[in-house]
C-alpha cells in the first residue's frame, strides 16, 4: 500500500489548514479532501457531512468561490468514504485508515461511475442531493 500521509499529525495539519483557510485553494488536493472526510467520519460519523459542508463553505467563502460548492458531490464523497471505511479491518488507526481510503479512492472521477456529466452539472445536483443516475449507491456499501 502506498503511503500518502506519514503521520497522524500530518493529517491533523491538513484538517487544520483546511478549516483555518491557511491552505491555498489550489493546494487542497483530492487526497486532502479524502483525509478530511476520514477525519470527520472518525471524529463524529453522524455529523461528518455537516462538518464537511460547513468547512467547505468557510473555505470557499474565504477564497470567494462559493459557487464551486456542490452538495451532491460533497454528500456522495462522504458516503463513499464511509462505505470504504466500513470495509477496512476493524481497529485501524487514523493514519492507516486514511492511507487505505486514499489508495482506494484517489481518483476524483469515480463519481462519474455513478453520475452522468449532465446530472452532475445540473443546478439541482449543485444545490441539493440528487441520487445517482448511472449506478445505485448500494454498490458502495452504504
Amino acid at each position: 500500500m502506498a503511503t500518502t500521509y506519514k503521520s497522524e499529525e500530518e493529517i491533523v495539519q491538513v484538517v487544520q489548514g483546511f478549516e483555518s483557510c491557511v491552505t491555498g485553494k489550489d493546494s487542497f488536493s483530492h487526497p486532502d479532501h479524502l483525509a478530511v472526510a476520514v477525519f470527520y467520519l472518525r471524529q463524529n460519523e453522524k455529523q461528518a457531512l455537516n462538518l464537511m459542508r460547513a468547512s467547505l463553505h468557510r473555505f470557499l467563502d474565504h477564497y470567494d468561490c462559493r459557487a464551486n460548492y456542490h452538495e451532491t458531490l460533497t454528500r456522495f464523497w462522504i458516503l463513499l468514504v464511509r462505505g470504504t471505511l466500513k470495509g477496512l479491518a476493524p481497529g485501524l488507526g487514523l493514519l492507516d485508515a486514511t492511507n487505505a481510503v486514499v489508495n482506494r479512492l484517489n481518483n476524483s472521477r469515480i463519481a462519474f461511475e455513478f453520475y452522468s456529466k449532465e446530472c452532475v452539472e445540473s443546478a439541482a445536483a449543485k444545490e441539493g442531493w440528487v441520487e445517482p443516475d448511472l449506478k445505485p449507491l448500494e454498490l458502495i456499501g452504504n
